[in-house]
Formats: C-alpha cells, sequence, structure tokens
C-alpha cells in the first residue's frame, strides 16, 4: 500500500516566474490615500500579494499554454469552438453551449432574459455581480442560506446550503410564476466559500421541478466543491470529483460559469442550457453584445485553453493540494487568535472584521478597514464583502448596515507557495494583534449599483 506522507505538496514544478513588486510603508501610505482607500484602485505594481480575487489570476499549465497555439480565430465556426463546446457538454451533459468573455456577461444575457420588473430569483447567496445584474433587469434577488452559514465561528460541512423550508416558503409566499429561477452558487462565495451538499441540491431540485422553476446553477467554483463533497459527504468518500461534478450537474436545467476561477484561464466562461427557447433568446442577446455565437467575446485561442482546464480542475492531487493549502492558511490564523470563517473555504479564507473590529460601528466599515490595514502593514491586497460591497442605502443615502463584515483572502490558483502562505499568515496575525488601533472608514461616494469597484473612502474624524 502506498504510504500516506504528511506533508501534501503542490502538485507541479515552477517553469516561469514573475517578480513580486516590494514597497515601503510610506509609499503605501500615499498609494492608499491617492486611490481614496479603496483597493480596487491601487495599481497591481504597488502589491506584494494579491489576493484581491482568485477570477483570471491563475497559472495556466504548460498543457494550456500548448492549447493556445492551436487556436482558431475563425469568426464563424472555428475548430477552437467545437473542442471548447464538447468540453463542456462533456462535463455538463447540457445541450445548448455558448462561450461568453466571463460569468458576468453569462448572468447580464440569461437574466435580462429571464428577468424583468416583477420576476424574483432566489439563492442560497447571491454574489455582487449576480445580484446586480438581476436587479439591473428590474428583478428581486433574494437570499435563502441556511441558518448556520451566518454562525460564522461555527464549523459545519455544508455552510453553502440552502434553507429548503425557507425556499418552498417563500416560493409559497410569492407564487410559483413570480419566480424566474432558483439559483445555486457552488461554492457560496458570500457567505465563506462554503459547499454545498449532493443532498441539499438534490432536494432542491425536487422542489424546483414540483413548482416548475428552473434550478440554474453558478458553477464558477465546481470543482472544489466537489472535492469538499468527496471530503464531507456520507457515501461519497469513494467516487471521483468528476462523477460527484457530473451528479451535480444532472439536477440543473443549465448552468454559467466564469472559468477564470476553477478552470484556470485569465478570460473567458460560458452559459449553458437546455431549454431551446431559451437558448435561442439568449443567442440573440448574446449576438448584440458579446459576438457570434461560436466564439461569445473570446479569442479561439482563450476557448482552447480553457477546455483543457476544465479537466485539469477535477485533478485530485490538484484538488488535494488546493484545498489543504487554503485550510492551512486557516489553521495558522486561527492559532493566532484572529477570528475566521469557520471552516475555511475551498478558495479563500474570510477574516471576520466585526468580532476583531468591535470598535468600529456598523457603518464604519470595519471590513474595508481591516483590509486597508493589511495593505498598509506589507503589501497585502483583499477583498472586503461587507456594508461596502452589499449594504443598502437609506433614503438619505446613508449607508447601512450588511449581513456580513468580512474580508475575503482569494487564493490564486497555483501561483502562490508555502512560504508565501507563511508570510501572509504572519502579516494578518500583525495587523489583528493592533486591531484596537484600527479606525472606521466614512463613505464619500460611490454608484448605486457595484460601487464597490470606484467607491471613494475616508478615514472616520476621530
Amino acid at each position: 500500500m502506498e504510504k500516506a506522507w504528511k506533508t501534501i505538496i503542490e502538485p507541479f514544478k515552477i517553469k516561469v516566474v514573475e517578480p513580486l513588486a516590494f514597497t515601503t510603508r510610506a509609499e503605501r501610505e500615499r498609494v492608499l490615500r491617492a486611490a481614496d482607500w479603496n483597493l480596487f484602485k491601487v495599481p497591481a505594481d504597488k502589491v506584494l500579494i494579491d489576493l484581491l480575487t482568485d477570477s483570471g489570476t491563475s497559472a495556466m499549465s504548460a498543457e494550456q499554454w500548448s492549447a493556445l497555439m492551436r487556436g482558431d480565430e475563425s469568426y464563424a465556426g472555428a475548430r477552437s469552438f467545437f473542442v471548447f463546446e464538447k468540453a463542456v457538454r462533456d462535463l455538463t451533459g447540457l445541450r445548448h453551449v455558448m462561450p461568453m468573455h466571463q460569468g458576468r456577461a453569462a448572468e447580464r444575457i440569461l437574466f435580462k432574459v429571464a428577468g424583468g420588473p416583477g420576476k424574483v430569483f432566489l439563492s442560497n447567496s447571491h454574489f455582487d455581480t449576480t445580484r446586480a445584474n438581476v436587479e439591473a433587469s428590474g428583478a428581486e434577488a433574494i437570499d435563502l442560506p441556511v441558518p448556520e452559514a451566518l454562525d460564522f465561528g461555527t464549523p459545519a460541512p455544508f455552510k453553502g446550503d440552502i434553507d429548503l423550508r425557507a425556499l418552498e416558503a417563500k416560493i409559497r409566499a410569492l407564487g410559483a410564476e413570480r419566480v424566474a429561477m432558483i439559483i445555486m452558487t457552488l461554492t457560496n462565495n458570500s457567505l465563506g466559500g462554503q459547499p454545498v451538499s449532493l443532498g441539499n441540491l438534490r432536494a432542491a431540485r425536487e422542489i424546483s421541478r414540483h413548482y416548475k422553476i428552473p434550478l440554474f446553477l453558478d458553477v464558477a467554483r465546481f470543482a472544489e466543491n466537489s472535492w469538499f463533497v468527496k471530503l464531507r459527504e456520507p457515501g461519497q468518500s469513494t467516487r471521483s470529483p468528476e462523477e460527484i461534478a457530473k451528479e451535480t450537474f444532472s439536477y440543473c436545467d443549465g448552468c454559467w460559469m466564469s472559468s477564470k476561477k476553477d478552470a484556470f484561464v485569465n478570460m473567458g466562461g460560458f452559459l449553458a442550457l437546455n431549454d431551446d427557447a431559451l437558448a435561442q433568446a439568449c443567442r440573440d442577446e448574446m449576438i448584440l453584445g458579446e459576438g457570434f455565437p461560436t466564439y461569445g467575446g473570446l479569442a479561439g485561442r482563450d476557448l482552447e485553453a480553457l477546455a483543457v482546464g476544465l479537466r485539469e480542475a477535477l485533478d485530485e492531487h490538484y484538488l488535494r493540494y488546493r484545498v489543504r493549502s487554503v485550510e492551512y492558511l486557516g489553521e495558522g490564523l486561527r492559532k493566532n487568535g484572529v477570528p475566521i470563517v469557520e471552516p475555511p473555504g475551498g478558495h479563500a479564507v474570510y477574516l471576520d472584521a466585526r468580532r476583531l473590529l468591535p470598535h468600529i460601528p456598523p457603518t464604519g466599515f470595519a471590513a474595508q478597514a481591516l483590509a486597508c490595514e493589511l495593505y498598509l502593514t506589507a503589501g497585502v491586497r483583499g477583498v472586503e464583502i461587507g456594508a461596502l460591497m452589499f449594504g443598502k442605502r437609506g433614503a438619505d443615502g446613508a449607508p447601512k448596515a450588511a449581513p456580513m463584515e468580512l474580508v475575503r483572502l482569494a487564493i490564486p490558483r497555483r501561483a502562490y507557495t508555502q512560504s508565501h502562505v507563511d508570510f501572509l499568515i504572519e502579516v494578518v496575525s500583525d495587523a489583528a494583534s493592533r486591531a484596537k488601533e484600527i479606525r472606521p472608514l466614512r463613505l464619500i461616494e460611490a454608484p448605486s449599483r457595484l460601487g464597490h469597484f470606484s467607491a471613494r473612502l475616508e478615514p472616520a474624524a476621530a
């Protein structure tokens, strides 16, 4: 029998390197002021460890780089499209496959066709672009996470699940005809990167069929979700991630993916579904804004790399390393008393700024203040998931508290090593040790939709 080694190594070797950007504290202070205390505005060459997102920041494999050279750039009917289409169909079992430049393009098109005033979308949790695109259509987005999902300090195996009782009650209260679709986000990004169980997904499918409501999946992190199912759900340990993924897709009427996550590519995504009429309406809308249906805003080389990435994402050696490396970061922070969302997710560790910074009021943007402090401390860039991203505005325009105040440290795939993670543990723990010194922030201005991308803030008056 093969020995089970205690140390899980990176299942790859490094072939190309990119230098990191070292800065001084004084330089970072100037940069942050110029960026209006908004880390999205900080130039990447002023960031040492960039954990703003795991989207489009992965390291591609040698096979993906080779696939780029096979790209067919024909405007219509390119060979690369059919390579891509087959990869998606083989994985999902869905007939209509439309390439998109990224996930939010699929959301915009699908919700414009299926949504509209009076319609409602129900989800385990809508992420920022998902909610924005639902609301842009005139529809309403409602989150129905399981209660334990909001208990950030207590571990549970599947905190990404949807609350099935709440789901059925909401459908009955609204009337099934008003519900445009049920959306399951795998993994649940808004609330800690937490996985969804097959049992929960199967039950949600039964509800959707009973009420004749389409069930769609946001599968940006389908491979990581499949690995958590293998590790945590009874009866799944002997199955491969690919088998679990295919069962996952069997429960949906359609899905979309920002392939910049689990498929490793720097740009790309897709929309896939079975309904002929809905697919035709989406293609009509796609041609207006994305491009011809066989390229959809992507080059042929992107389609080739994406097809390879869908296969590589389900490799067990990679998934074991991926989830363990994130877990390792969470363990290090936990040992140093830093409050995080428990258990660590598959793509990120989420710091609980509300617990760490109880002196900052609900409207003081605790998570954004903590994220800025991490940048000032050592040039580490994370992203706020709290009042700036999801908070509502009152009638007077003043910000309201959000259900969470989290800082997501999203780990790019195959990009950083264990020494980088050890350094992160040191940096975050240092900032947390000075929690009482971190000041609240004040919002100067922000657009009404996705305002966190371009908001202007400043330290609040003492």
